[in-house]
């Protein structure tokens, strides 16, 4: 799911250095950074910002680091170091002083990467041929980018999927970018961790709805969890997907920029109805100030606050929805195939996930410690 970016700069403002916070309009996205201490709106520099210092970075950190991507590149400088809450201090690197190839950046768009993948990839390619100062991109070589895994297993001690992602974004140059054919590049791609997914019972979900009473963002938890969908596939939806006649939700370029079709339940339908009565939106289903499409961090602010209405001491946030409906569905009995098209998933593997964290793998099946008279 895409995140919208901040991307952090050195200002010099008001007689003292600052750090701006640059991003387009977002209702939600400005809420947040409120929440910064003395954060405050320069019209002249068209930004946010807040004092420079360590205590504000760190505070950028946590408050915003679930929410929004920070593209920090631009802002620091050699010997800096920041302390994100509950990790250890780490030594920024020097400014960047190689530049990405251009035909990279263009390489990405015409592909039609999405944002999050264009930063992603862009921010990790960046850093491997920095990484190696000295010498020039045509001088690297695998073993090179086995150095630069070590750094970030040992070093950084970056999570699984990120030492994936900083792989695919230097395969990306040499394969795609110059053009070389396919082939095996003797690189040791770390084991995926196997997480299952989180999950909320049918009771949680209900109340989180129910006890709602914003029509909009009752409708918004409501055609998550129904739909199975992604936080991006929600705020995306437009006014002409919702087919009332066919009771079918039209999702449009979900992951992998792939349509799909899920059902659209009655009781989401009923809520949709009460909801256009009110609120008449015009192009998107969910829209914000000024008709504008709604925030993917409001749709997080309105999850978290829904949950906290019901009581819900789990962490929630929109994908936990998601998560949640395809657990019920499977509990239920529907085919996993159905469900794997419903999700919009490419692989079954995917949505085999979900079967164990199913609460009818475990109802009939008698635990021993039950025969013990304790």
């Amino acid at each position: 799911m895409s995140l919208p970016v901040i991307t952090l700069k050195r200002l010099n403002h008001r007689g003292g250095d600052q750090i701006g916070l640059y991003f387009g309009y977002d209702v939600g996205l400005i809420a947040e950074v409120k929440k910064l201490n003395d954060a405050r709106w320069s019209a002249s520099n068209r930004c946010w910002y807040v004092e420079n210092s360590s205590d504000n970075l760190r505070s950028i950190f946590s408050v915003l680091k679930d929410n929004v991507w920070i593209d920090k590149e631009d802002f620091f400088n050699i010997g800096q170091r920041i302390e994100a809450p509950g990790k250890r201090s780490v030594r920024i690197k020097p400014r960047y002083k190689k530049l990405i190839p251009e035909e990279y950046t263009k390489l990405l768009v015409r592909l039609r990467y999405s944002e999050n993948t264009k930063k992603i990839y862009t921010s990790y390619f960046r850093e491997f041929i920095n990484h190696f100062p000295d010498l020039s991109i045509g001088e690297l070589t695998d073993e090179h980018i086995r150095k630069f895994q070590d750094y970030l297993i040992n070093d950084k001690k970056v999570a699984t999927n990120t030492q994936n992602q900083a792989i695919n974004a230097i395969k990306f140059y040499y394969e795609k970018v110059l053009g070389g054919e396919k082939k095996y590049y003797p690189i040791d791609r770390p084991r995926k961790d196997y997480i299952l997914p989180d999950i909320l019972s049918k009771e949680e979900v209900a109340k989180m709805i129910k006890m709602t009473r914003n029509p909009k963002h009752k409708c918004l938890l409501a055609v998550i969890y129904s739909g199975g969908l992604r936080r991006s596939e929600a705020i995306n939806l437009k006014t002409v997907d919702i087919d009332s006649d066919r009771m079918l939700i039209k999702v449009r370029g979900g992951k992998g920029r792939k349509d799909r079709y899920v059902q659209l339940a009655k009781s989401t339908l009923s809520l949709l109805d009460e909801y256009y009565l009110r609120e008449k939106p015009v192009v998107w289903v969910f829209e914000g100030r000024e008709r504008r499409q709604y925030s993917a961090t409001s749709v997080v602010n309105v999850v978290k606050a829904a949950a906290r209405r019901a009581g819900v001491t789990k962490r929630v946030y929109p994908h936990i929805l998601r998560h949640s409906i395809a657990t019920h569905q499977i509990e239920q009995g529907i085919n996993l195939r159905y469900i794997q098209e419903w999700l919009g998933h490419a692989s079954s593997k995917t949505t085999e996930r979900y079967t164990h964290v199913a609460e009818n793998n475990f109802k009939n099946i008698k635990n021993p410690i039950d025969d013990f008279n304790i």
